[in-house]
């Protein structure tokens, strides 16, 4: 899951240095001929960014999921032992994340649901299910955006929402897998093999 940065902006601080030159002499008029003053600008660069840290585990949200190993999340049980449908599976997780300019929030799927990762596109027996949907849904700034996947069609899809304001916090995602979900049928068995997807969220400039 990746921060994107965009860099540019200037922010400006004018010194001034006042420089009292010459000897003393009597008089306010004399005093004040003798006084001059040179601007002094002291420029700075802070740039656009937005960065987004690790995730971590929220807790008391987490439903069949063993926790997360690095950026990745595991399914304890799968599917049911006695059905081979799926098994209802929900984990929330937390990013520590800025922004110093409006942007935009992205969150994508990069298969369009769970997929085997041995690559098979099909189902090749009738019944069984060879893709699982699954719902993501991300907090970021009081803004809530769902992406839902379908499991149909292995492709990319996304979610784009804009947000009008720098923001800092946390971005809550929450992944929600349905009991039974199924490409073909609620409840369809499934076909053995790995499956996985990858969900990546992106803070950028709108």
């Amino acid at each position: 899951m990746r921060a994107h940065r965009h860099l540019g902006g200037l922010g400006h601080l004018a010194l001034v240095m006042g420089l009292s030159l010459g000897g003393l002499l009597s008089g306010p008029a004399a005093a004040q001929s003798n006084i001059a003053s040179k601007a002094l600008p002291v420029t700075g660069n802070a740039p656009d960014v937005c960065a987004i840290q690790n995730p971590r585990l929220q807790a008391g949200s987490q439903v069949n999921f063993t926790g997360i190993d690095g950026n990745t999340l595991q399914i304890l049980q799968f599917t049911d032992p006695q059905t081979l449908a799926i098994r209802a599976a929900r984990i929330t997780v937390a990013f520590a994340a800025v922004c110093n300019f409006p942007h935009r929030l992205r969150i994508q799927s990069e298969n369009n649901g769970l997929w085997p990762t041995d690559g098979r596109v099909s189902g090749g027996a009738s019944g069984f299910a060879y893709a699982v949907p699954y719902q993501a849904q991300v907090t970021w700034d009081g803004t809530s955006s769902s992406l839902r996947t379908d499991g149909k069609v292995r492709q990319l899809v996304q979610q784009v929402v804009n947000i009008d304001e720098p923001a800092a916090g946390d971005i809550s995602l929450s992944l929600d897998i349905a009991e039974g979900a199924s490409n073909v049928a609620v409840n369809a068995p499934v076909l053995a093999g790995n499956y996985a997807d990858t969900v990546r969220i992106f803070l950028e400039p709108r």
